[in-house]
């Protein structure tokens, strides 16, 4: 949250982003985009061919400026160009704590060898790297084609680190003398002025992607899913920065950071992995160009993508990601920095928040109207306000006097609290917390190496230096229940405000010349900041437990690898439809790079909803990876039951179908931890053949069996939904009513309904009913629902284990059925021998749609027991079997055989 403008969305006269640059006011940007192109010569006889892959060093023509470019081909597909200075004055920052750990690296061997270019290959022989003497290029060729040059258009940029310029003294203060070169070494926006202790150090480079029309990722931004040529407005932004009330379709950083972009045609899919901190621009241009096919007769035109980054500092670490298929490039970028994290099951639940609830009595009314109201929720959220003085790790002594009670209120209820933590520490020299940070050097420093004070919600604070890993072990204690005192292990912790969020600094966020662990400026290792809190917090509530419970933390500010840790959300958004609309684009850029726990507030945070935008919003929400209603303090009161009955009902059909969904959504969650596999899918995900799938950013896939389209107009009564694949059937999950694929649907819709179509040839797991919770939702029996395909066949798996402790990886203890259905049988099956978990879940029933014809009898078989008949309904209009009182065990093997 920022702060909010009592008036509507922003107190800014220029719609709340003139405090922010544009890439006109960032100087390493304009030099880049504006300087001449540099001559850089792979230098071929420096050729070393090493264990971990090939080194050449460049030379820059103008200045001589030597280079060092290291070449790495991984074991899984994945490219890694490495360049830095061959012999640096000083060391280059390098981010650590992202690529969990070092690829393995392939033999390379020379291929051909020319005065102009030397070619590399590796086993299996697939690929191929081409290295060009003048102009430097670096092309990656697939099977012979060249579907990546590195170079191409001549960006390759590097500033190499200076000795500081003369200093003269002008009464107190020390300034730099005022010629060109010095005063690259300072810049100033508005009244603020950066200091550069290492000069001008700025990087880039551009790559071409071969046969590419349609890239996506970069998040984050309140933009469309595919990404727009930048060459009609600003570049894409990266730079983490607390932007409230966000300008919708804008390249402006927001509040977290991925350089990850993803590239897709019918035939390939494949990424490039920016592994850079400092402020990031990404231009995009799309062209056509004539192009030679392999073995192909004569040219064609063939679109391209031109990718050009520029960084403020730091090396070229760019990994180039090659698929081929989407699925592939998801593992290998989860290879680099880490799977998602596997959450409790209470956090796939409901999240109910609000700044602030007002004190105990309120949290537990807002609670016992969840039960009131037959809605299901897991978790009630604190903000800032439930603190001491906006003191992190105290309670308010007049509002929340007993928090020890109120947890344990909750938790009778199998219910948990979540509070705000956030990076900022309110100076007061008789607080212990801060005095303890302070005296243990814990804080960042500016630039005269005195402690850094910025403002934020306490007023004067100081910013803990989450990049020191002594400072990470510090505050991961003060998660321990000895510690913070008044907490239980079912309290939970948000992390807000960590872009870091400084009141009046520049951009609102820490000046870059602060000094950090190690001596680096703020510059090196902004986007890792909210990072590396994420981290510090997830581990301090592993440790409270012991290392045996899963953690739950939510992170405003994120980086690539934030998947490792937990959830992310979507910032402060406003309560308008254009704001639902963007959510949806907004979570799928997220999910396609790697961020794949994510969702956005519930309702808006700012401005008031109708009750129609709350329903819809709810309806989208409920399919969607985190989910959680928030509003600031200056809304009205928003809990779901406040509208009236009939907007009641209408959410909370939407949050228990959500709660029997929980089964499925957990599955897919264990296939994102072990796979990669995001929940949430941009329909070429699942048809990447399609070329009617690749710029729709409205509808999407939950897993491979479900598709989505939320409603996001008002008063509508009619959608369109694209349903892909000529060769797809898929069902309507209200009607069950079968609809042939490749083509657009126009679909009534009522308040209370949204459109949800499930995939044939797949089978969906959903509870009996909804609980009041997830704890009470373990016990209940499933149903299955099987969607035949034309051959009659289906298949799906189902992921169990105890919700949430680290067994199900320390000792094993989960299991994964498979569901198959052929030939009129359908058999439960251990997916694979790994694992096992002794749980008492039961399949009450199991629906069949697109059964043609209806059963004599259906025959339930059990190892170990004599075959029974199992009664049955069959519903010929829409073709649906229904067969009930099965109670038959998940984790036993059994057939059901339709006769």
């Amino acid at each position: 949250m920022a702060e909010v403008s009592q008036a509507g969305v922003s107190d800014d006269p220029d719609g709340g982003n003139a405090k922010f640059k544009k890439s006109s006011h960032v100087a390493f940007y304009r030099r880049q985009m504006q300087g001449p192109n540099l001559q850089h010569r792979a230098l071929l006889d420096t050729l070393v061919l090493t264990e971990k892959g090939a080194h050449f060093e460049l030379l820059e023509s103008d200045k001589q400026t030597r280079l060092l470019l290291s070449l790495s081909p991984c074991k899984n597909d994945t490219v890694r160009i490495l360049i830095d200075e061959l012999q640096p004055i000083k060391a280059r920052y390098r981010v650590p704590d992202v690529v969990t750990a070092e690829p393995q690296c392939e033999q390379l061997r020379v291929e051909t060898r020319t005065k102009n270019s030397v070619t590399l290959s590796w086993p299996p022989g697939r690929h191929q790297v081409r290295v060009w003497h003048f102009p430097f290029q670096l092309e990656i060729l697939c099977e012979n084609e060249v579907i990546v040059t590195f170079n191409s258009k001549g960006k390759l940029w590097f500033e190499a680190i200076q000795e500081p310029p003369r200093v003269t003294s002008h009464g107190s203060e020390q300034q730099l003398q005022q010629d060109d070169t010095s005063l690259l070494w300072r810049e100033t926006f508005k009244q603020f002025v950066d200091v550069k202790a290492n000069g001008p150090s700025s990087i880039g480079a551009d790559l071409c992607l071969h046969g590419f029309s349609h890239v996506y990722g970069l998040p984050e931004h309140a933009d469309s899913l595919q990404l727009k040529d930048t060459r009609d407005g600003e570049p894409y932004r990266l730079y983490n920065l607390d932007v409230f009330g966000y300008e919708l379709y804008s390249r402006l950083g927001l509040y977290g950071s991925v350089p990850l972009l993803v590239a897709h045609k019918p035939d390939r899919t494949l990424g490039v992995f920016w592994l850079n901190a400092s402020e990031t621009f990404v231009n995009i241009h799309y062209s056509l160009t004539d192009h030679q096919a392999h073995l192909a007769k004569r040219p064609r035109q063939q679109p391209l993508t031109d990718v050009h980054w520029l960084s403020e500092s730091g090396v070229i670490d760019c990994m180039v990601l090659l698929g081929p298929s989407p699925q592939q490039l998801f593992s290998q970028y989860a290879q680099l920095t880490g799977y998602q994290a596997l959450p409790p099951l209470f956090a796939l639940g409901y999240h109910q928040c609000r700044w602030n609830y007002n004190d105990e009595a309120d949290v537990k009314a807002v609670d016992a109207g969840f039960d009131h109201h037959n809605i299901p929720y897991d978790v009630i959220w604190l903000d800032i306000e439930h603190t001491d003085g906006k003191r992190y790790f105290t309670w308010d002594p007049v509002h929340f006097p007993e928090p020890e009670n109120l947890q344990q209120h909750l938790e009778k209820k199998k219910r948990k609290l979540v509070v705000i933590s956030d990076p900022h520490i309110k100076v007061d020299p008789n607080w212990s917390l801060y005095c303890e940070a302070r005296d243990g050097g814990h804080f960042v420093k500016d630039r005269e190496g005195q402690l850094y004070q910025g403002s934020c919600w306490p007023g004067k604070s100081s910013y803990l230096d989450f990049s020191s890993p002594a400072t990470r072990a510090w505050y991961s204690r003060c998660f321990g229940l000895n510690k913070y005192k008044g907490s239980t292990p079912s309290l939970f912790v948000w992390n807000d405000m960590n872009e870091p969020s400084v009141f009046y600094g520049p951009e609102q966020t820490m000046p870059k010349d602060v000094v950090h662990y190690g001596g680096w400026e703020h510059r090196e290792v902004h986007n890792l900041y909210g990072f590396h809190q994420h981290m510090a917090t997830a581990e301090g509530l592993i440790t409270r437990s012991g290392g045996s419970e899963r953690p739950f933390v939510l992170t405003r500010s994120f980086f690539a690898g934030s998947q490792r840790l937990g959830a992310v959300w979507t910032g402060d958004n406003v309560a308008t439809w254009e704001y639902l609309k963007i959510s949806i684009p907004m979570l799928l850029s997220l999910s396609v790079t790697g961020i794949v726990f994510c969702g956005a507030d519930v309702g808006g945070f700012a401005q008031d909803p109708g009750p129609e935008l709350l329903v819809r919003w709810y309806q989208a929400a409920a399919l969607q990876p985190f989910f959680r209603g928030h509003s600031a303090k200056t809304t009205k009161r928003r809990e779901p039951w406040v509208f009236g009955e009939v907007v009641t009902a209408a959410i909370r059909t939407a949050i228990q179908q959500r709660y029997c969904l929980l089964p499925y959504w957990y599955t897919l969650f264990y296939q994102a931890h072990t796979c990669g596999l995001p929940p949430l899918r941009p329909l070429w995900v699942e048809f990447p053949k399609e070329q009617s799938t690749l710029s729709v950013d409205s509808q999407y896939m939950i897993g491979r069996a479900l598709l989505a389209c939320p409603v996001t107009e008002p008063g509508v009564q009619e959608v369109e939904v694209l349903l892909p694949g000529s060769d797809e059937t898929w069902y309507d999950i209200h009607s069950a009513e079968a609809y042939k694929g490749g083509r657009t649907l126009s679909l009534p819709v009522t308040l209370d309904t949204l459109p949800v179509f499930q995939r044939a040839g797949s089978v969906v797991f959903r509870s009996t009913g909804s609980g009041s919770c997830t704890a009470e939702l373990q016990r209940l029996p499933l149903t299955i629902t099987v969607g035949l395909n034309s051959q009659g066949a289906a298949d799906g798996d189902l992921y169990l284990d105890d919700g949430h402790s680290f067994n199900y990886r320390d000792r094993k203890a989960f299991c994964v059925r498979r569901f198959n259905m052929l030939s009129g049988r359908l058999l439960c099956r251990p997916a694979s021998d790994e694992g096992t978990f002794a749980c008492d879940t039961v399949i009450q029933s199991v629906i069949i749609l697109g059964l043609k014809l209806k059963p004599s009898k259906v025959v339930v078989h059990v190892s170990g027991t004599k075959d029974t008949s199992a009664a049955f309904q069959y519903t010929g209009s829409c073709s649906m079997l229904t067969v009930r009182s099965l109670n038959l065990r998940v984790a036993q093997d059994w057939d059901l055989q339709i006769i």
